[in-house]
């Protein structure tokens, strides 16, 4: 929840940047968004570079 609450905020926050903010490690992040995007919660637009975060409404 708190990751979506940062991706509200800004939608182009890197994994890193949420590492910082959450004080978790990268790969934390990673599992978490993963989950995220296999509930269908969230979705990356774009690249990796340059693209940003979409939180799905349901």
């Amino acid at each position: 929840e708190k990751i979506l609450k940062f991706i509200q905020l800004n939608k182009n926050i890197t994994i890193s940047e949420l590492a910082e903010e959450l004080m978790i490690s990268s790969t934390a992040v990673e599992n978490n968004l993963a989950k995220l995007k296999k509930e269908g919660r969230i979705k990356r637009v774009g690249p990796d570079k340059g693209g940003y975060w979409k939180i799905i409404k349901k």
